[in-house]
């Protein structure tokens, strides 16, 4: 996705075939290009055979769920931006959404207004972002971020997803300076709730970041004021 004049592909997957056909079409009259699975069997069998711009994706389907199909496309190292939509509204199991990968959530019962504009913030989001005079790669460890390209490079890296990527794109920007939860959801472009999801995606960063993520070397927390990119050999 280049800007967002041009919204992409969206892939909606939903076993409520009433709601899938209301998001396909509220979707395509605000211009995406839309996609529809009744299932996360037939989900597969559509990725296998495109790309798109972002997953919608039900928590709550027979079979597979939206859950499940999350950590095993994270697990295959995808990096396709997942919207959550679950009817849970819990904090817990919208967390356990952003553990297993999601890059957003949404809980049911829902505007479609809402999330269209959650889906044109999280795409905005981990588009590539404008170049900047700190893009410079930094090193931690035995591997190396590139801020510009959004890779983490180097022997036994991991894959980033894309709102890996967005936020330690931040961090990378400013190195050895503390950004509060605020400061960074306010950079990202986030949901001004989405304090707790910084948490989670900080937690998922240092286990591919760090050798013990409960000791970091790179990544750390400054209590009571938010999060530092210390990068170092």
């Amino acid at each position: 996705m280049n800007s967002l004049d041009e919204p992409g592909h969206v892939l909606v997957v939903d076993d409520d075939a009433r709601l899938r056909r209301l998001l396909q079409r509220y979707l395509t009259e605000n211009g995406f290009r839309v996609s529809g699975a009744a299932s996360a069997v037939e989900a597969r069998r559509l990725l296998d055979a495109m790309m798109p711009d972002a997953l919608v994706l039900d928590v709550m389907m027979p079979g597979e769920s939206g859950l499940d199909l999350t950590e095993s496309l994270r697990a295959a190292g995808s990096g396709l931006p997942i919207l959550l939509l679950t009817a849970r509204g819990a904090p817990d199991d919208r967390i356990a959404g952003l553990e297993a990968g999601a890059d957003d959530y949404l809980g049911k019962p829902f505007e479609p207004r809402e999330l269209l504009l959650r889906l044109r913030a999280l795409l905005r989001r981990i588009a590539p972002p404008a170049p900047s005079e700190n893009d410079r790669p930094v090193r931690l460890g035995a591997a190396e971020f590139d801020p510009v390209s959004g890779r983490l490079e180097g022997e036994g890296a991991a894959h980033l997803t894309g709102g890996e990527a967005a936020l330690l794109t931040l961090l990378a920007r400013h190195p050895n300076e503390i950004l509060s939860r605020e400061e960074i959801v306010r950079a990202l472009g986030m949901d001004e709730t989405a304090e707790r999801a910084i948490d989670v995606q900080v937690t998922r960063l240092r286990r591919k970041l760090e050798t013990d993520p409960r000791e970091p070397r790179f990544l750390h927390t400054v209590r009571g004021r938010g999060y530092v990119l210390r990068p170092g050999n």
